[in-house]
Order: C-alpha cells, then sequence, then structure tokens
C-alpha cells in the first residue's frame, strides 16, 4: 500500500504541472463511505465500515484546432476505510477508468481501460449505484459478467445524430493486460495467439425530452475470463414530472454450455425516484432474476432516502433485501463495495433473505 501512495503523490506532483501547462487538466475525484449492518437471515450479521467506488483522477481536453481535441484520463481506485483495496502490497495504478481519445466532428475514438458500452446502458435505471443495493448485484451475478471495464480496448462514438441518437461499437482486442504468450498447439494456431479472448460490444443511446433509453449487445470469445458469453440490455427512464423520474431494465445473458446458477438469465424490474424537496429524495426499485435452473432466481429489493447539502456532499440511508430461493446465494451488498462479505467471511446466503442496512455519505470534488 505504501507504493501505491508514493505513486498516486509521484502522479500527482510531477504530472499535474506538466500536464496544465500543455492543457486544461481537472483534477477531480469522489470520497464515498458508508457504515452497512450486513444479515444473511442465518448466522451472519455485522457492522462494518465501506468505502464505496472512491477514486482520485485526472482529466485533460486539449484543443489541437478547431475540428479536433485531445482527451485522456486516469483514474484509481482509492479506500477510504482502510487505505487499501486489495492486498497490502497492491501496486496498481490506474484501475479505474483510464484512457486517451480525439474527438470531433466526427464523434470520438479513444483507447484504453474502461466501462463497456453494456455496462454504460444500465445507467437510466441505476438508482443505487455503488451502494447497498446495487443492481449489479443480480445482472453480474456469478459468471454472467457484463458489467465490465474491458482492458485493451477501442471504441467509437458517433456524433449526436438529429433527435438525440447517439451510437457506440467498441473491440477489446485481448483479456489480460499482456499479450498472450502461451505456445501455439500446433503451426497453423501460431497466428492465432489472442483470438479468441476479444469482446465486441455495439450500444445505443437516445437521451431528449423526458426519455433517456439505452440499449446494448455484448459478446465475450471463448477464451475470455469465465467463457463465452453473450448478452442484451435494455434500460430506460422516463420523467413524469420535474421531481418524478421512473426507470425499468430488462437484461438477458447466457453463457456458452451455462448451467446450475450460470445457466440462461433474464433479469427484470423497476425503479423510481422523487424529489421530496430541493435537497431531499425518495427513490426505490424491485428487480428479479430469473433463471433456467430449479429454485434459483433472486429477487432485489432497495429503499433509500438522500439528502444533499450542496451540490458535491450528500447523506444517504438505504435498506435492501435480497429474496433467494433455495438454490440460490446473492447478497444485495456484494458489488462496487470494500465491504462485501461473503462466504469467506461467514455469509451463508443460499435459500435466505438477506438484508442490508447503509448509512452513507458522498463528496465529489
Amino acid at each position: 500500500m505504501k507504493k501505491t501512495l508514493t505513486a498516486l503523490a509521484i502522479g500527482a506532483t510531477v504530472l499535474t504541472p506538466v500536464m496544465a501547462a500543455a492543457a486544461d487538466v481537472k483534477l477531480y475525484g469522489r470520497a464515498h463511505v458508508s457504515l452497512d449492518y450486513l444479515d444473511d437471515g442465518k448466522d451472519y450479521n455485522e457492522v462494518a465500515l465501506s468505502s464505496n467506488s472512491s477514486r482520485l483522477g485526472f482529466k485533460v481536453d486539449h484543443q489541437i484546432n478547431e475540428d479536433l481535441n485531445v482527451f485522456a484520463q486516469i483514474e484509481q481506485q482509492v479506500n477510504f476505510s482502510s487505505g487499501s483495496e486489495d492486498s497490502e502490497d497492491s501496486v496498481d495504478f490506474a484501475t479505474r477508468d483510464t484512457f486517451l481519445g480525439v474527438k470531433g466532428n466526427f464523434g470520438q475514438v479513444k483507447v484504453g481501460r474502461f466501462d463497456s458500452p453494456f455496462k454504460a446502458a444500465r445507467g437510466p435505471a441505476n438508482f443505487f449505484g455503488d451502494q447497498v443495493g446495487d443492481i449489479r448485484t443480480l445482472t453480474r451475478a456469478y459468471n454472467h459478467r457484463f458489467d465490465e471495464r474491458n482492458p485493451n480496448t477501442i471504441e467509437y462514438k458517433t456524433p449526436k445524430f438529429a433527435g438525440g441518437f447517439t451510437a457506440t461499437a467498441a473491440l477489446s482486442l485481448h483479456d489480460g493486460t499482456m499479450i498472450d504468450t502461451r505456445p501455439p498447439v500446433n503451426d497453423e494456431d501460431q497466428t492465432k495467439v489472442n483470438e479468441k479472448s476479444q469482446a465486441y460490444d455495439l450500444g445505443l443511446n437516445y437521451n431528449a425530452g423526458h426519455w433517456n433509453v439505452a440499449a446494448a449487445y455484448e459478446h465475450y470469445a471463448e477464451d475470455v475470463s469465465r467463457g463465452e458469453r453473450d448478452g442484451v440490455r435494455l434500460a430506460a427512464a422516463y420523467k413524469l414530472t420535474p421531481e418524478l423520474n421512473v426507470g425499468a431494465l430488462y437484461q438477458f445473458t447466457a453463457l456458452d454450455n451455462g448451467s446450475g446458477t450460470n445457466a440462461d438469465a433474464n433479469v427484470f424490474g423497476v425503479g423510481a425516484e422523487y424529489k421530496l424537496t430541493d435537497k431531499n429524495t425518495l427513490r426505490g426499485h424491485v428487480f428479479h432474476r430469473d433463471i433456467d435452473t430449479a429454485d434459483a432466481n433472486s429477487t432485489l429489493l432497495a429503499l433509500g432516502l438522500e439528502h444533499r447539502l450542496d451540490k458535491q456532499f450528500r447523506v444517504y440511508g438505504n435498506l435492501a433485501a435480497m429474496l433467494n430461493d433455495d438454490n440460490a446465494d446473492l447478497t444485495p451488498w456484494s458489488q462496487a463495495r470494500s465491504n462485501k462479505a461473503g462466504s469467506a467471511q461467514g455469509v451463508k446466503a443460499t435459500g435466505e433473505t438477506v438484508m442490508g442496512l447503509s448509512v452513507g455519505m458522498r463528496y465529489d470534488f
């Protein structure tokens, strides 16, 4: 961890003045922590602190000429509850969205490691992002991993078309951080190294008037982590009144030869948020995961109240529950949080109604 902090300090000290001299540079971040009570419905019931996708980053946007801008971002996850996300000796840097790109009248092209179009497509219905009750506890369950930040990616996004449409296409060239150096099985395979460790994404967005709609398709080839798989997602939000926003999501995912908890799965549900006052928002959602395996479905319910002291600082309280069938063992707290207790901590969620109560605060800068 000391090495990681040293790298961050050096990066902030050395890179900031250099980049600032050449471009418009923004230092930004998020500090998001919560105090959680987690109960698996059986023997586990504990209170702990959690850091929830807290981050520190640099953004650069530099105009080359009237028709071309270059932009870049470096973003690192920071753990505000313990100082380290994983091991004490972790030296990872730029663990979150990190990329370099160009943009102009043609749209934009960027390369790096960042949220896939499929992951971004949950946005309209994502009322509890990075909190207890996050929708990803269902959409990213078991080996159905599609809400990913894929490495080695090239992405093209169109300019905004008349009416409010944009389209995105992305190709992740290979699964690992380094080119695959495994020896080929035979001479014929010599040119096929990495050929089957790619991911493909297509996304379509519509944002105009009261509507915010996103659709995406994603395919992972057979040699990627967790195997070959396909996913389709559709999410939409509609602002019924200035105070009331409603959203819904449908997702279908399939693994090649998937079975048990990795059989074909549908996730669907609805959510809403209502501004009680300018500073207070009530939100809730209910989502169901239906899987082609007997007694392996799960239902997620969440209810939360948020109070904003200003545009940058908010506090909130959430109550979430996961209702598991006899062969399902999901929890409502497993995503985007350092406090994601599982079987290693003694959680036994199979067939149980699992509860999480969280009180948190978030500061964006």
